[in-house]
């Protein structure tokens, strides 16, 4: 079996056996067609296929299945001829990568997925299906909640308060606040005269490099860790925007976390798994993996199925 996650930043390629046993897995550039170019993400795509399947004969895979971000039709015959090139007699059913990330957090057929990473989504799953999707929409406008979200949030609060005239000097205060550890993420060791250029300097920075902002999420979850109530008050809003999102989908069964901002233990995933007390929480382990059983579900009895999930995906059974 063939699994692929194709992302906006990496492809990830798992070949696994029946029994979920893992015997090649590779990773390649950002395989996203709509963000990258078709010709950029099916050469990731062919690159680490190429690498997975290094030793192995490609004449035992009997099914594939891509988890492709930014999934168009146009992509589904590219890629079966990349598997042809490399000895596969049939290409990748493609899917999107929301139905992927949920599968990578739970065996059962019916759930919600919640991702904050880069961007933000919430997505029913019934039978194994994408059924609906909630935000998704793109961090210009929408992906309430999301890193980027986060991270323009923490930005501008920051501009906010040396717009309000707070002293040059709080840039190199050492506790763990928000303040400081932005304006040190922008400026590094640039000092500007008064806090109007700091906050001038910042603005102009940001919006060089817009996508810079997401990475400001890690900062606003060290502050928010260390008690900042400015930091506090964006995780808190970020959490309440995510989990509303979710209950736009969410029917019944598991909620699977994914994306960087809600796998990783901090003040976003707390605040928002206390606003599911009642919900069975998942969290979304090996996407690649994942695909790869999503692939192998048809050739194997429902128990089996379930009991082989974690072999593929890196959770425990």
């Amino acid at each position: 079996m063939i699994g692929v996650d194709a992302g906006a930043t990496s492809t990830r390629v798992a070949v696994h056996t029946l029994d979920g046993t893992r015997v090649g897995y590779a990773r390649a550039g950002a395989g996203n067609p709509t963000a990258h170019g078709m010709v950029k993400a099916v050469a990731a795509v062919e690159e680490a296929l190429s690498a997975a399947l290094a030793g192995l004969d490609s004449g035992r895979v009997v099914a594939s299945l891509a988890g492709v971000a930014g999934h168009v039709p146009e992509l589904t015959p590219e890629l079966a001829k990349v598997w042809a090139d490399h000895g596969v007699a049939e290409g990748p059913r493609c899917e999107g990568d929301l139905l992927i990330g949920y599968v990578a957090g739970s065996a059962e057929p019916d759930g919600a997925l919640l991702l904050s990473g880069t961007g933000a989504a919430a997505a029913r799953i019934a039978d194994f299906r994408l059924d609906a999707v909630a935000d998704a929409l793109g961090w210009l406008l929408a992906d309430a909640g999301s890193g980027f979200w986060i991270g323009r949030a923490a930005a501008m609060a920051v501009v906010d308060a040396f717009d309000r005239g707070l002293p040059v000097t709080a840039i190199d205060d050492p506790a763990e606040r928000l303040v400081p550890l932005v304006a040190r993420d922008f400026l590094g060791a640039e000092r500007p005269d008064t806090p109007r250029a700091v906050a001038s300097r910042i603005v102009r920075l940001a919006q060089a490099d817009h996508m810079r902002l997401a990475t400001l999420a890690a900062l606003v979850s060290r502050a928010a860790a260390a008690g900042d109530p400015m930091a506090v008050t964006i995780v808190e809003d970020a959490a309440d925007r995510l989990a509303a999102t979710l209950r736009r989908v969410h029917v019944s069964g598991p909620v699977v976390l994914a994306g960087s901002v809600l796998t990783s233990e901090g003040p976003v995933r707390a605040a928002v798994t206390a606003r599911l007390p009642d919900v069975p929480i998942g969290t979304a382990r090996d996407a690649a993996g994942a695909a790869a059983w999503l692939a192998a579900r048809p050739l194997l009895e429902e128990g089996e199925a379930k009991a082989r999930h974690g072999a593929f995906t890196g959770l425990s059974p």
